[in-house]
């Protein structure tokens, strides 16, 4: 990121499971991650979390909704100890208007953000646990064969990421180890054939 936009953000840290804002918060400014990981999530009519989004260094947070409405729609909470810069709206503004270089800066970081979005919406859409689970998985494989690779976050994490709950996940990584397709030793995932997977998600 470049220096001018950089010496706008304000250093502001968090401890782990901190809230970093609520639904219904006013949105007077969004967040740059330079260390750490925050999650993304919605409340449901039941009461249940359902995770949106996890967000690394070098991420942003909540910067396309201080352009679009006044209040945060969603929960922000450090997954680990965070160091972030804060960006207030009204600074931010003003120098969108002053300068077309932070401008399309900005604009270009938008529309990454519908980027991801989109991508995370259409894993969402997915009807069945099973097949958000596929999905997340064969995401995981670089090719067609057979791979193994270490879960970077809980299953208790990764149940709110696919929008359940961890009893419902196992059930479904049992299923699919029953059926030949993984093998789960731990946090060690080896999928067998991720090219039978790709095709019941297709």
């Amino acid at each position: 990121m470049e220096k001018e936009i950089l010496a706008l953000g304000i250093e502001r840290q968090f401890t782990k499971e901190e809230t970093i804002f609520e639904a219904g918060d006013e949105a007077r400014g969004f967040y740059y991650l330079l260390t750490g990981e925050t999650r993304i999530y919605k409340m449901d009519e039941d009461g249940q979390e359902v995770e949106i989004a996890r967000v690394g260094p070098d991420g942003f947070i909540g910067e396309a909704i201080i352009f679009a409405q006044p209040a945060y729609p969603v929960f922000a909470q450090a997954v680990k100890e965070c160091k972030t810069l804060y960006f207030p709206k009204e600074r931010i503004l003003k120098a969108i208007e002053s300068s077309p270089k932070i401008a399309l800066f900005f604009l270009q970081v938008l529309a990454q953000k519908c980027v991801v979005l989109n991508q995370r919406l259409e894993t969402i859409g997915l009807k069945s646990i099973r097949q958000r689970l596929l999905h997340y998985l064969a995401g995981q494989c670089p090719r067609d064969g057979r791979c193994r690779f270490s879960l970077t976050t809980s299953k208790t994490d990764l149940a709110k990421q696919l929008g359940t709950i961890s009893e419902t996940l196992s059930r479904n990584f049992k299923a699919l180890e029953d059926e030949g397709l993984i093998e789960v030793q731990g946090k060690e995932i080896v999928i067998k054939n991720c090219a039978r997977m790709k095709e019941e998600i297709i």
